[in-house]
């Protein structure tokens, strides 16, 4: 990942990646530097527009929710994939009012977490 990171702070500061630079900045940093990373990253690099690369990464997470345990549904949903049995068998009651009042004060997570 340090080859990586050096390539970024080449790019960053405009100075040409080649296998010097990307040396140096490597060794300034501590790593023990491998000659044949060094090689097959700036090959690799060779036709890519970094600064595009970075920008189009960064929009990824943005694009999909950010959401890394999957899709949470809202109460507004309107979807029933059934999912929700069991949380309305553990209700005991039929005061619907109260849950919707839980869900929208953010009480009643703990049956979600633990």
């Amino acid at each position: 990942m340090e080859y990586v990171y050096a390539a970024l702070i080449l790019n960053e500061t405009g100075a040409e990646i080649n296998e010097g630079n990307l040396t140096d900045v490597l060794e300034a940093a501590g790593v023990d530097v491998e000659e044949s990373r060094v090689k097959a990253l700036v090959a690799a690099l060779e036709d890519v527009d970094i600064d595009e690369a970075v920008e189009q990464a960064a929009a990824v997470p943005a694009a999909t929710g950010g959401s890394a345990g999957g899709e949470v549904e809202t109460a507004d949903d309107g979807g029933d994939d059934g999912g929700d049995e069991a949380a309305e068998a553990d209700d005991g009651g039929d005061d619907d009012e109260d849950d919707e009042d839980d869900e929208a004060s953010g009480e009643g997570l703990g049956e979600l977490f633990g």
